[in-house]
């Protein structure tokens, strides 16, 4: 943070535009929890302005740094997403709030697609952690109501178009976006009954998928 800091200070000295303390970055310290030990240690302590909810500890002003102890936030809408980066039972409440949520809402698809991703991927390490393998828990459900939304998204369309715009939203879940290569397989999995193409989806790796299905193909 310090060298930040610096840097700052040293790009304004040389555009002659001076920079005041009150514009200089804050550090914010993600903690799925936070001891009573550790913010003594940090002499950390809540903001008594009314400007910031609880769960939040600044440290002396000389640090421009706060914590942000993410299982003593309140549970409110606005503090959801901090929520699912939480543990145990912080995460699993937060996560089953999103899925309460109605279709449409700004949060739920864009979250439960990440999240869908997430539990994939850590899914396809080798030698889970207990960590992981709960975490994976907690996932389950919303990427079981992702990958529902998904297949009825499909179904609904009912045609070769929809079925396509299926295959895509699937391959985009799972790894961010569809570059050239992944688009190659595309055809091919059309080919497959849906079933087997929902399954291939959600299982292969893209290393997997692009042997199976783009190899042979060609610009």
């Amino acid at each position: 943070l310090f060298a930040l800091y610096s840097d700052l200070q040293r790009k304004a000295r040389r555009e002659q535009n001076p920079i005041s303390e009150t514009d200089l970055p804050c550090l914010w310290i993600l903690s799925p929890s936070c001891s009573a030990q550790l913010l003594k240690g940090f002499s950390a302590k809540l903001d008594d302005s009314g400007n910031w909810v609880e769960g939040i500890y600044f440290l002396p002003k000389l640090f421009n740094t706060a914590l942000v102890a993410i299982n003593q936030l309140p549970v409110t809408e606005e503090t959801l997403w901090l929520r699912i980066l939480g543990r145990d039972k912080t995460q699993s409440q937060a996560i089953n709030e999103l899925l309460a949520l109605p279709d449409g809402h700004p949060l739920r698809g864009n979250i439960l697609e990440i999240l869908a991703n997430w539990r994939i991927k850590i899914e396809g390490n080798e030698d889970l952690t207990e960590d992981e393998r709960e975490l994976i828990m907690n996932l389950s459900p919303a990427y079981l109501r992702w990958r529902e939304e998904t297949l009825e998204q499909g179904r609904e369309q009912g045609n070769l178009e929809g079925q396509r715009l299926m295959v895509e939203n699937l391959l985009a879940g799972r790894f961010g976006t569809v570059d050239k290569e992944l688009s190659r397989t595309i055809e091919p999995l059309m080919q497959l009954p849906i079933t087997d193409r929902t399954q291939v989806l959600l299982n292969l790796s893209r290393q997997e998928l692009l042997e199976r299905f783009g190899e042979s193909r060609s610009d």
